[in-house]
Parts: structure tokens; sequence; C-alpha cells
């Protein structure tokens, strides 16, 4: 590695919860490995500030990853470390998302800190979500579960679950376990019927398209996992052609198989009465093309129609 890499010291863009210090500390520990030295740098951004609305109130687009974007071009930092979920669907020209690391298991899963607590098919009780996918399959498949809002980070909805705010939070595997928390898990959702976010799972690392090629490079090495990278570029390039943030009740999961990448996707009416969901497969070259067309043929199967509706039914809230 040249000396000018080695002695470059490596600003990582973070926000500040535990959850993301704890993604950008693992970024910071791979990137030492390498031998490249590194410094955290947290940034507030729009979605941590406004917590008294719900995501698609706020506009989904970005709110977790903005004020990092905006650090990446004035150069303030070399990369930012995001979950790759929180992501929005397209990058700016300007900027690129140089490595998605290793994925842990994707699931749905429910936490209480009662350990006899039971979510069955007819269960009457009140879930802690923010998510509008996870409000919409619950519709669809616990049609008499009702969900109550849960913004904020993962110890403030553990506060609200302590205070009975809810009876249970559902939330994704990734970020309870690496909190140490995956000992109030109560339910998994099996993924092929809770399909979990494009990208759930993973960290994505942005930085700016022209940080220098050697950096890029060695950034890079260190920090990407191919197989996830075949994945998430598939499960991307699906999400990118629904026009569909977090704020839409959209899903994709991609798996490496022997006949190449395999990708379950589709979309959910909000009030969980249509469910279009459809898995296709192809050669691992053609991941990104893959993506692209499971979405077009989710749009002309009806997503188009759901899609029309939820912009209808936000326009008039």
């Amino acid at each position: 590695m040249q000396n000018s890499i080695q002695d470059k010291v490596i600003r990582i863009g973070t926000r500040g919860s535990k959850l993301a210090l704890w993604q950008a500390e693992h970024v910071a520990e791979k990137l030492q490995a390498a031998g490249l030295q590194t410094e955290l740098v947290i940034i507030s951004t729009k979605g941590d500030q406004v917590l008294d609305r719900s995501l698609d109130k706020i506009g989904s687009k970005g709110v977790f990853t903005e004020e990092l974007e905006v650090s990446l071009r004035e150069g303030n930092i070399e990369i930012a470390v995001h979950s790759a979920k929180d992501v929005q669907s397209s990058i700016p020209d300007d900027l690129e998302l140089v490595a998605f690391m290793e994925r842990e298991k994707v699931n749905d899963v429910i936490l209480s800190f009662d350990p006899n607590f039971k979510l069955e098919r007819d269960s009457k009780v009140v879930i802690g979500t923010s998510s509008t996918r996870r409000k919409a399959l619950l519709k669809k498949h616990y049609p008499n579960v009702t969900t109550a809002e849960s913004r904020g980070n993962l110890q403030t909805r553990l506060r609200k679950l302590e205070e009975k705010q809810f009876d249970a939070l559902m939330l994704a595997y990734a970020g309870v376990f690496r909190m140490g928390y995956d000992n109030l898990i109560v339910h998994t959702f099996p993924e092929d019927e809770f399909v979990p976010a494009a990208g759930q799972g993973s960290v994505a690392v942005e930085c700016a398209k022209n940080l220098e090629p050697v950096l890029k490079a060695a950034i890079k090495d260190a920090l990407n996992h191919p197989d996830t990278h075949v994945c998430l570029v598939a499960e991307r390039a699906f999400l990118r052609t629904m026009e569909g943030g977090c704020s839409i009740p959209s899903f994709a999961l991609a798996t490496l198989t022997a006949e190449g990448v395999s990708i379950t996707g589709g979309i959910v009416s909000l009030d969980g009465k249509t469910l279009l969901q459809q898995t296709m497969t192809a050669p691992t070259e053609e991941a990104e093309a893959l993506g692209v067309r499971l979405a077009t043929d989710t749009l002309r199967s009806g997503g188009e129609e759901i899609l029309s509706s939820i912009k209808r039914e936000r326009s008039e809230i």
C-alpha cells in the first residue's frame, strides 16, 4: 500500500445513535485491520431530529442520509456509513456506494419483556413499528393486530415498550442482535412471508465519486462483501425501478443459488388486502437487470395501482 494512503486519515461520517455508531466502529475496525487510519465524525440527520411524525409524513427520501451526503460533497468526510435499507433508491450522480458489508440475518422479529408473549394469527395486541412495510404485512397476516408509531433509536423504542405504550416491538433482527438485545426476541417472522426491505441486514458505505481512486479501491477491498454486493445490486435495482423509498410497502430479498441469484420481491397495499409477490432467478452477472425485471413485472401486475392508491391516500392527509 502506498505511504500516501497509509498516512491518510479516513473520516467516517455516521449518525449518532448507538446502532449507527456500532456500524461505524465496525467499519473503522475493518479499515484499521487493512492498515488504514480512521476517525469518526458524528452528523445529525433529519430522521434523527424529527421524531414526532412517521417517516411517510416527513418524506422518507434521504431522511437518514442527506446530511451525510452533504458532508461527502463538501469534503468533510471520506465515507458515510448507513444501514443499507435506509439508503434512498437513487444515489446522486456525484456520489456512489463503494461497499456493501457482509449481511446479518435478514428477518423481522418481535421483542417483548414478557418471555411468554406469543404472536398468533388471531392475536389482538398492539405492536410498535415505524415501518410502512411491516404495518401492511401485519394487516395482511395478523388482521387483529393494531400498530402504534415507534420512531426513535432502539433504546428509545425499548423504553416505550417498557412504559407499555405497546405490547411488543417489531424490528429487524440485525439491529437487535448488534445491540445485544436478542434475548428479548419472542418471535421471528419467516423471510418468505415477511420479506424484508431491500438491503435489510447490510451496512452500506458511500463516498464521493471523485475520491482518490487508490484510496477508494483500498476502502472497497477492506469492506465490500462480494456475495452481499451481488444481492444488494439486485434488490436496489428493484427498489429504484419501483421508485419507492422506505415509506413505500415494497420488499425485496435476493440470495445466491446454484443457478445464480434469486430475488423475491413485491409490494403490499397499505390495508394489507392486496399482496403481490414473486420470485425470479438469473445468472449473477445479470443481478441488476433481474431486479429491474421483477419490479417492472410487479408494476404491470397491479403494483402501479397500489402505488397510485398510496399517493392518493397520502395527498388527502
